[in-house]
């Protein structure tokens, strides 16, 4: 019930946000949700063992989502002074995995977002398609994986998930998707938006997994409780992190 009740109350908040918004209001939004994942990410990275990134990590993730036009080379170039900054470490064995842990949440949590972004600006329907489909696939691959899951997906990351779950959670994302397209995109075939649709759902999937390893790894079960019966930030967003720069990659390709 309580994953119900959070999931009723943001659910509105996001889509406003994400269709009427302004920009500014958008991006600031983003950011605040970039940052809160970030401090869930930090304390796992502590739990690995490593020193957290600190402030670094969040001001050099606030230019990759505020710095306008392309951000490929700035985001390379921020990953790699990463590195020059973990250059002060002491002992210098700690450099390399310091420097690591910043680049890898600066580009897995604000390069994600900032694809989210860039798919806002491009139209705000397909962040709110991406973000459709990634709550019907989630909700599918819970329910059913509960009421009809015998064959476990992955054990040793995340034992709760099943093979029945993620069949459902790709069924229902297809479904969603053609629907969706349907209303709001008529005229786009429909083999683009199914395949827009599997790409969203498989890569949603296996974001969700990856961060369960993460957890898997530090411990933990959730990487926060802010959101009763979804954990914390970073748990609501992983399937995102992963779909945003999916889906904005293969919208890139398919454009003329």
């Amino acid at each position: 019930m309580k994953r119900v009740l959070t999931a009723f109350a943001l659910v509105p908040i996001t889509v406003l946000l994400v269709v009427r918004a302004p920009a500014l209001a958008f991006t600031a939004a983003v950011a605040l949700v970039a940052c809160l994942s970030y401090r869930e990410y930090e304390n796992l990275v502590n739990r690995h063992g490593l020193r957290p990134p600190g402030p670094l990590g969040y001001g050099a993730g606030i230019v990759l989502l505020a710095v306008p036009g392309e951000t490929a080379a700035l985001g390379t170039l921020l990953a790699l002074l990463a590195l020059v900054a973990a250059m002060r470490e002491r002992p210098l064995a700690c450099a390399l995995p310091r420097a690591s842990a910043l680049a890898f949440g600066l580009l897995w949590i604000f390069g994600a977002w900032r694809c989210g972004v860039a798919l806002h600006a491009r139209d705000p329907y397909w962040l709110l398609f991406v973000l459709v489909l990634n709550w019907i696939g989630d909700t599918a691959a819970y329910y059913f994986g509960k009421a009809l899951g015998r064959h476990k997906l992955a054990p040793e990351v995340s034992p709760a998930k099943s093979w029945e779950g993620a069949i459902a959670s790709a069924v229902f994302a297809l479904a969603a998707g053609w629907a969706y397209a349907h209303l709001v995109w008529p005229a786009i075939p429909a083999a683009t938006i199914l395949l827009a649709s599997a790409v969203c759902n498989l890569t949603g999937q296996l974001g969700d997994l990856a961060e369960s390893a993460v957890k898997r790894g530090a411990g933990v079960k959730d990487s926060g409780s802010v959101l009763p019966g979804h954990g914390g930030w970073l748990d609501r967003t992983d399937g995102l992190l992963f779909s945003m720069p999916a889906v904005y990659l293969l919208l890139d390709r398919l454009s003329p």
